[in-house]
């Protein structure tokens, strides 16, 4: 493990250490790393944008890196090198249909995992340093705003793969969600696979382009990693860890404890159906309603947001736990009351129908590209029209306000009449979910 970030060791050379019968030299470790520097050069905006080669090296222990130099590109990774002579080679017939143990081995099968799936995936020229951690321009993270915002998930749902997305799009947006929320831009990212003996390499594949596809489109980069291979039962398949970095502008004061009595509620739209698909997709129940996870960065929302207003006071994506679970740490870290109008939520009515079916409160269903806001009353309107104009917020929605008392409670008013409280959710209303 790297003694910086707790990944795999590799030496800085790009080539292979050979014995004197020609085989690669590998060490114990055989995780995956990658590592990189510098910040992401975009078109329009701060964001990285991918790059188009660069091919990936590999030091003597056998454990994949990545590092990097200048402002990270993103773009489709080129052909496959032999490291030996920078040639394009076809490293399939080296692949395993599944994952067996010795793919984390550290030798020939883990190099071959990780040059014909990971590398292919992730790879540009960021990543050809070959050290043991991303090294990060100070200078260039400074240009762009005051404090770093650092952030980390494991992503564990079952199944791999359902409508709207997968584990591996998953765990991008939702770390980039979670750099986000803060008003940071996010910037760069990690990746650690545990991979069960038995997993299919074309699922693996599948769910690493996902990754990649993901990490294009919300303008960041993975630049370092780890890959573990565990024995069969010992995991569920695929389970992945992402941690991320962003930079916040000193304008951005965004807190838990900023709520003041009178302001705004807003959500960015239909709540509740990355749950609802998940558990359909697992077939446990006989539903045959379409409904597609709502997978999605907010980052770019929040920019048109915070250009709205930069007074935004509390923020946040409403993952496990659902919207009542924020609204509660919002009453909660700000001493305040905050009451929704249940006519006012906005459901698909698929989601609705499943929710009644199945005795579910869709305030406590999980999201994966949804967000609460609370903002200033006199900003409410303009805040609500510029996240209707971003393609992540079309069905916003102001759903309640502030209130000083009861303090730290959060109270719904029923469309039949009456209120309840919505406390925080008891045990695990589904699990597996993100």
């Amino acid at each position: 493990m790297s003694a910086a970030n707790g990944l795999p060791e590799g030496a800085s050379s790009g080539a292979p250490q050979h014995a004197s019968n020609g085989a690669p030299q590998h060490a114990s470790n055989g995780a995956a790393q990658h590592a990189s520097s510098p910040l992401p050069q975009h078109a329009s905006s701060p964001l990285p944008q991918h790059a188009s080669n660069g091919a990936p090296q590999h030091a003597s222990n056998g454990a994949a890196q990545h590092a990097s130099s200048p402002l990270p590109q993103h773009a489709s990774s080129g052909p496959l090198l032999d490291t030996s002579n920078g040639r394009p080679r076809d490293a399939s017939h080296d692949t395993a249909p599944t994952i067996t143990l010795a793919h984390g081995g550290g030798g020939r099968a883990m190099r071959s995992l990780i040059e014909s799936i990971i590398l292919p995936a992730f790879d540009n020229p960021l990543l050809a340093a070959l050290e043991d951690q991303a090294r990060l321009d100070l200078t260039a993270l400074i240009a762009l705003g005051d404090r770093l915002a650092f952030t980390t998930d494991s992503y564990v749902v079952t199944p791999l793969e359902f409508p709207g997305g997968d584990i591996g799009r998953l765990a991008v947006c939702g770390t980039v969600n979670d750099l986000a929320v803060s008003g940071a831009l996010p910037l760069y990212l990690s990746c650690g696979f545990v991979l069960e003996e038995g997993l299919s390499i074309e699922e693996l594949t599948r769910i690493a382009r996902s990754m990649a596809a993901a990490a294009r489109d919300a303008g960041v980069s993975i630049v370092t990693g780890d890959t573990k291979v565990v024995e069969r039962g010992a995991a569920d398949r695929l389970f992945i860890n992402t941690a991320g970095i962003g930079v916040i502008p000193g304008s951005a004061q965004i807190g838990a404890d900023r709520a003041r009595p009178g302001d705004a509620v807003i959500v960015n739209g239909t709540l509740g159906e990355h749950g609802i698909a998940i558990l359909i997709a697992r077939n446990d129940l006989a539903l045959s309603a379409e409904v597609r996870s709502d997978c999605q960065p907010l980052h770019g929302l929040i920019g048109a947001m915070r250009g709205a207003c930069p007074e935004i006071h509390c923020l946040r994506d409403a993952t496990r736990g659902g919207v009542a679970t924020v609204l509660n740490e919002f009453a909660l870290s700000s001493g305040v009351c905050i009451r929704v109008r249940e006519a006012a939520i906005p459901l698909r009515p698929e989601v609705r129908g499943a929710c009644e079916i199945l005795g579910l409160d869709p305030l406590y269903l999980a999201n994966e590209g949804k967000l609460v806001a609370i903002v200033p009353p006199q900003s409410a309107d303009a805040v609500l029209a510029a996240m209707r104009a971003h393609p992540a917020g079309r069905e916003a929605a102001i759903i309640g306000e502030v209130c000083r008392q009861p303090a730290q409670r959060v109270i719904l008013s029923s469309a039949v009449g009456g209120d309840r409280v919505v406390d925080l959710l008891v045990g695990e209303q589904l699990p597996r979910i993100c």
